[in-house]
């Protein structure tokens, strides 16, 4: 029996990254999943992988930053499990460069993907956990959110967002139950980094497995426990004097 047996997740931007390794973890505790992410083709290797630790696997493809999607997917949750336990707010995007020169689709595009989809999939799942009278919502943010950098403009202003977001739903789930945090990685190995890419990429990191066991102390908190921020990163990135 895991820490999350007979428990239902759902995790947003599973096929890859921080998501996928997110969703590892809680399988591996015994949590039954519906996972999301744009690429069907990517999103049915992530279920395979997380059917291998014996749990049941819904996958929903699509862009959540669509309210179609996200309406189909809280759908496909409802007639498969009946409840949700958890939700993982993960789908994320970057876009960057000097704000002067910054295109409108650009920055459309992230903030739909890191605000506007968390925003509508929280909805949802407020909805149904203020029945339930419980549940548990983890945002995934950014350390962008406390300590920007240049040309970043879409990508920290949607993790300021984030945890806005976070702390309004925690405040307005406190009645019900619900509970709510922020996790904001500092540098993650992701599969998108390259240690040849630029001078960012040369900082320390640390891997995708290792933020998850925090994903994963945040999800198995005793219900009355809340933990509204968590900022991780590796020992030696700068952070005090980041900027």
């Amino acid at each position: 029996m895991g820490k999350l047996s007979g428990k239902v997740a759902i995790v947003t931007g599973a096929s890859r990254g921080i998501g996928r390794g997110i969703a590892r973890a809680l399988a591996k505790e015994g949590a039954n999943l519906v996972i999301n992410s744009r690429s069907a083709d990517a999103l049915q290797d992530s279920a395979d992988e997380m059917r291998g630790y014996g749990v049941e696997v819904v996958e929903h493809a699509g862009d959540c930053a669509d309210e179609t999607v996200v309406e189909g997917m809280f759908t496909a949750l409802q007639e498969r499990f009946g409840n949700i336990d958890l939700l993982v707010n993960n789908a994320g995007t970057f876009e960057g460069g000097p704000l002067d020169e910054l295109s409108i689709a650009d920055w459309d595009r992230v903030i739909n993907t890191n605000l506007r989809a968390p925003f509508l999939c929280t909805r949802l799942a407020m909805r149904m956990m203020k029945q339930q009278k419980s549940g548990r919502i983890i945002n995934i943010g950014s350390i962008s959110a406390h300590r920007v950098r240049p040309h970043s403009a879409p990508y920290s202003t949607s993790k300021h967002g984030i945890l806005g977001l976070t702390q309004v739903t925690a405040l307005e789930g406190r009645e019900h139950g619900i509970t709510c945090g922020c996790l904001q990685p500092g540098n993650i190995l992701t599969e998108r980094r390259d240690s040849s890419e630029s001078d960012v990429d040369q900082e320390p990191m640390i891997s995708v497995d290792e933020l998850a066991e925090v994903a994963l102390l945040m999800a198995t908190l005793p219900e009355n426990v809340e933990m509204l921020e968590a900022i991780v990163l590796p020992r030696n990135q700068l952070y005090v004097g980041r900027g």
